[in-house]
């Protein structure tokens, strides 16, 4: 006797697939702004340790708040001549220095206040925040298994409309799931921040209030589709 299953279901075995979804929104994890420091300046040197300068005083800045930043990257750092027209020739006019540096929170409330000191220092660039899940995240569990009994109770519900009950399962395959965006899940920035235009920064007498930032609520998509064998229906 053969057997060998078939690709198809049988009178004795039919078949049925279905797809199960699921979508979850809940609260972001973890928070990433984007940091930019830049100096200008006539002399090259002068230039590279202004640009020091400020960006070890914006890591230090971020580093007071301690396990409350839960990770910490220097990434691209650049400085350029910016050349000018003299004559029939070109001369170099001034130099461009920047640091670009990124930073991860998981207290929102610490980021409101890490953000608006940092938009604070001269000549800084803050970009973000960028909500997110951290990768591990149970949420990505919880929506693949609730994908997974979606399909079950959508295959039992086409079983029980022909009179009969499921047999087996005889396939399960995730299609693609979890909140499909690149990069830990981050979204568009809620927004940019910046400090002080070339030229020194005004003489603050007291700290800005710190900002209130509303989280972005996070989607995690799920989809599995499952093939089942159900039992013979009677059918008339």
């Amino acid at each position: 006797m053969d057997t060998t299953p078939t690709p198809y279901g049988t009178p004795d075995a039919p078949r049925l697939a279905v797809r199960g979804e699921a979508h979850l929104e809940v609260d972001p994890e973890i928070a990433r702004i984007s940091i930019t420091i830049s100096a200008r300046g006539t002399d090259r040197r002068d230039a590279l340790n202004d640009l020091t300068r400020r960006n070890t005083e914006a890591l230090d800045l971020i580093k007071t708040y301690g396990d409350e930043v839960e990770n910490l990257e220097t990434g691209a750092f650049s400085i350029s001549p910016e050349l000018t027209k003299h004559g029939r020739g070109e001369r170099i006019r001034a130099y461009h220095g920047r640091v670009h540096t990124t930073a991860e929170l998981s207290d929102f409330t610490a980021l409101g206040d890490l953000t608006t000191r940092l938009a604070d220092l001269d000549l800084t660039r803050v970009e973000g925040p960028w909500w997110a899940l951290r990768p591990d995240s149970p949420t990505h569990r919880h929506a693949r298994q609730e994908a997974v009994r979606e399909a079950v109770q959508r295959a039992r519900e086409y079983a029980e409309a022909l009179g009969t009950t499921l047999a087996a399962l005889v396939e399960l395959a995730d299609i693609g799931a979890d909140n499909p965006t690149p990069s830990y899940g981050y979204g568009s920035p809620a927004g940019a921040m910046r400090s002080a235009a070339y030229g020194g920064a005004p003489d603050h007498t007291e700290d800005a209030a710190p900002l209130d930032l509303e989280p972005q609520r996070q989607h995690v998509y799920a989809q599995v589709n499952a093939r089942f064998t159900m039992n013979p229906p009677r059918l008339g």
